[in-house]
């Protein structure tokens, strides 16, 4: 049986800002762009691996998702306690020299973890948690 990852979602308060740091900072591929009612969905992923995509979204376009809920969610946005994604990259230094040059909230520098891996840490501009390990 072959299961793979073919698409998460991380939620967006600004669809332009996000677009640019997956696209500009990170290097990703845009993949495909949807407008609906006035909000924005836009889909990236890393070049030359068509099979995995990360879809930017509105968080609060779901319509079972409450007033209330979608109080909740900006609230842990803002925090940066919503949603995170885990990316790895073999030159962490050079991702991460490229990713602070764009401007990104630095969470942590370049690190080894008592775990044995070596990552860094941004914001997102919506307030994820993006990390970023290195390949050995």
């Amino acid at each position: 049986m072959d299961v793979i990852i073919h698409t998460t979602f991380l939620p967006h308060d600004d669809p332009e800002a996000s677009l640019a740091f997956y696209r500009d900072a990170l290097g990703f591929e845009v993949r495909k762009q949807v407008e609906f009612n006035g909000l924005q969905w836009n889909t990236v992923g890393p070049p030359g691996q068509p099979e995995v995509n990360i879809v930017l979204h509105p968080p609060g376009a779901d319509p079972g998702v409450t007033d209330e809920e979608r109080r909740v969610i900006t609230e842990m946005m803002a925090k940066g306690t919503y949603a995170s994604i885990m990316l790895a990259t073999k030159d962490l230094d050079a991702v991460f020299e490229r990713v602070q040059a764009s401007g990104a909230e630095v969470m942590q520098e370049p690190t080894e973890q008592p775990w044995g891996a070596r990552d860094c840490a941004f914001r997102d501009p919506a307030g994820n948690m993006v990390r970023i390990q290195e390949l050995r």
